[in-house]
C-alpha cells in the first residue's frame, strides 16, 4: 500500500491472536475501528436517503412501478459494469479507491439535497442521481468488501464481515426512523442533506488509518483477459458458483423491500411515511440480531446458507398474507434475521474460498448477481405489485426465494453424492429431513465430483494445499468444512499477510461441499 495521510508508526500489522471467536474481535484492530466508526455514520445517512428517495418518488408519481424503476437504475450499473469494478479493486490500492468513491457519493447526496430543498426536484432528477450513485457503487462495493481482508487479515475476517453487516443494520435501525420523522416534519430534502454530509466520517477514518498496519495483499498486474480469468476461476469451483447462483435468485426476487414495504404502508394499511420508516426499522432490528449472531459463529456452512434462504422465503410468504398490521410488522423481524444470516454466510463463504489475488473480481461477480439482478427484479416486482397488489407481489418474491433455496440445496447434495431422507422416528416423532449417501455410492466432495466423475471419495476433506483433514460431526450434505482452523492446512501459515505462501493459496482452507458420513 502506498502511504497517505495518517501516522505510520507501526512496523507490524496489528493482528489479533489466532482463533478469536468473540462477537467484537475485529474491533480490537485500530484500522478496522476507524473504518467501522465512519461506516456507521455514513450508513445512517444512506438509510435516511433511501427512505426519503423512495417516498419522494412515490409522492411525485403515486406509482410502485416508479419506485421499482428508481431502484433498478441505481443497480443497473452493477449489472452492466460490475466485473470491471472488481478488476480495479484487484489492481489498485483499495484505500485510495475508497477515498475517491466515498467523496463522490457525498457529492451526489448533496446535489439531490440542493434540488429538493430548492423546490425544483423532478422524478428524472432522482432517476439520474440514482444511476450515478450506481456507477460509483460499481467500484466502491467490491473495494469495500475486499478491503476488510487488508484491515483484519484472515483470522477474524468472518467476524469482520458479520460486524460490517451489523454496522449497516444498526444504522438501518436509526436511519429510517429519523427519516420518517424528518420527512413528515420538514420534507425529504433535509434527509438528503444529512446523507451528503455523513460521508465526511468515512473519509476521515480512511485518512487516519495507519497504512503500515494493513495486511499486504498481492495486487493483480495490469494485463488482458483478467475478466475472463475471474469468470473461469469461479466456474471451476462449485463452492463458489452455487452460492453465487442462489445469491442471484434471492437478490433479484427476494430483496425488493423498498417496493413492498412502501406499498404495504401506503396502500394496504393506508398509512404514511412514519409507518414506512417503522417497518424498515423493525426489519433492521431483526437484521442486526442476525448479524450479531453470525459474528459469533466460527464455521461457514453451505447448509446454513441454504436453510437460511429457504426460511427467509417462507417467512416472506407468511408476511404477505398476514391479515393485520401488527402481525405483518412482527414477521419483519425474523425476515431480517434470516435475510442477514443468508447475506453474511454467502459473503464469508465466497471470500474465504477465494485466493486473495482473485478476491476483487470474485466479489464483483458476487455483487453483480446480488444487486445487479435488481434492474430485472425491481420493475418486475413493481409491476406485479401495481397490477395484483402488494400481497401478491410480496408472496411471489418469497416463493421464488424458497424454491431457489430448495433447488440449489438438492443440486449441492447430488453433487456430493447424497439424497434426502425423511425419518419419522427421530426428533420425538417429528419429521426430520437428513441427507445420506445414494445407494451404491459413497459421499464425495462436490468439487472433486465436478472435476472427475470417477474420482473415489473417502471420509476426509481435502484442503487447498492437498492435506487431508478428518470430518467432524454428523451428516452435513451442504456443509463447508471448517475453514476457520487458524493455522491448519490451507491457511496463511500464520504469516498474516493475507496472501499465503507465494500468494498461491487461499487465506484459509476453502469451504468444501463434503458431508461427514
Amino acid at each position: 500500500m502506498s502511504s497517505a495521510a495518517g501516522p505510520d508508526t507501526a512496523t507490524e500489522p496489528d493482528r489479533p491472536a489466532d482463533k478469536k471467536t468473540g462477537t467484537f474481535s475485529s474491533l480490537k484492530i485500530r484500522n478496522y475501528r476507524l473504518f467501522a466508526t465512519g461506516a456507521v455514520v455514513s450508513n445512517t445517512g444512506t438509510w435516511m436517503s433511501r427512505i426519503a428517495q423512495d417516498w419522494l418518488v412515490l409522492s411525485i408519481t403515486g406509482s410502485s412501478f416508479a419506485v421499482g424503476i428508481t431502484t433498478a437504475l441505481q443497480f443497473l450499473p452493477m449489472l452492466l459494469f460490475g466485473l470491471y469494478g472488481g478488476v480495479l479493486a484487484d489492481r489498485y490500492p483499495k484505500r485510495q479507491i475508497l477515498l475517491c468513491t466515498q467523496a463522490a457519493l457525498g457529492v451526489l447526496g448533496l446535489l439531490l439535497a440542493g434540488l429538493t430543498l430548492g423546490g425544483v426536484v423532478q422524478v428524472w432528477h432522482v432517476y439520474t442521481i440514482a444511476f450515478l450513485l450506481g456507477v460509483v457503487t460499481v467500484v466502491d462495493n467490491p473495494t469495500r468488501q475486499t478491503f476488510v481482508a487488508e484491515m483484519v487479515g484472515p483470522d477474524v475476517m468472518r467476524n469482520a464481515v458479520s460486524l460490517n453487516a451489523a454496522n449497516f443494520q444498526a444504522a438501518r435501525l436509526v436511519g429510517p426512523a429519523v427519516a420518517g420523522v424528518l420527512i413528515t416534519a420538514v420534507g425529504s430534502g433535509w434527509a438528503f442533506l444529512i446523507n451528503g454530509l455523513s460521508f465526511m466520517a468515512p473519509l476521515a477514518g480512511l485518512l487516519l488509518m495507519r497504512t503500515a498496519e494493513l495486511h499486504k495483499i498481492e495486487r493483480a498486474p495490469r494485463g488482458k483477459g483478467q475478466l475472463r480469468e475471474g469468470l473461469h476461476y469461479v466456474a471451476g469451483k462449485p463452492e463458489l458458483i452455487w452460492p453465487i447462483v442462489l445469491v442471484g435468485f434471492i437478490g433479484t426476487f427476494g430483496f425488493n423491500f423498498p417496493i413492498w414495504l412502501s406499498a404495504f404502508a401506503n396502500k394496504v394499511f393506508d398509512s404514511g411515511a412514519g409507518t414506512y420508516g417503522l417497518l424498515n426499522t423493525l426489519m433492521a432490528a431483526g437484521s442486526l440480531l442476525g448479524a450479531l449472531l453470525a459474528a459469533r459463529r466460527s464455521r461457514t456452512r453451505l447448509r446454513m446458507l441454504v436453510a437460511a434462504a429457504a426460511v427467509f422465503g417462507l417467512l416472506e410468504g407468511a408476511a404477505a398474507v398476514a391479515p393485520v398490521f401488527w402481525l405483518f410488522a412482527l414477521l419483519l423481524v425474523p425476515i431480517g434475521i434470516f435475510g442477514l444470516t443468508f447475506n453474511t454466510t454467502a459473503n464469508a463463504t465466497v471470500q474465504l474460498a477465494t485466493e486473495p489475488v482473485m478476491r476483487g473480481r470474485v466479489m464483483s461477480l458476487y455483487m453483480m448477481v446480488f444487486v445487479g439482478g435488481t434492474p430485472i427484479g425491481g420493475p418486475v416486482m413493481g409491476w406485479v405489485t401495481d397490477t395484483y397488489g402488494a400481497r401478491v407481489g410480496f408472496l411471489s418474491g418469497g416463493l421464488i426465494s424458497a424454491a431457489a433455496a430448495v433447488t440449489v440445496g438438492l443440486v449441492l447434495a447430488r453433487a456430493a453424492g447424497l439424497r434426502p431422507r425423511l425419518d419419522l422416528r427421530r426428533g420425538n416423532g417429528r419429521p426430520l429431513v437428513s441427507f445420506v449417501p445414494r445407494a451404491g455410492r459413497q459421499a464425495m466432495p462436490a468439487s472433486s465430483a465436478s472435476a472427475s466423475a470417477s474420482a473415489s471419495a473417502d471420509d476426509d476433506t481435502a484442503t487447498s494445499d492437498g492435506a487431508r483433514v478428518p470430518h467432524e460431526g454428523g451428516p452435513d450434505p451442504v456443509a463447508g468444512s471448517d475453514p476457520g482452523s487458524g493455522s491448519g492446512a490451507g491457511s496463511d501459515s500464520g504469516s498474516g499477510s493475507g496472501s499465503g505462501s507465494g500468494g498461491s493459496g487461499t487465506d484459509e482452507a476453502a469451504p468444501r461441499l463434503t458431508p461427514a458420513v
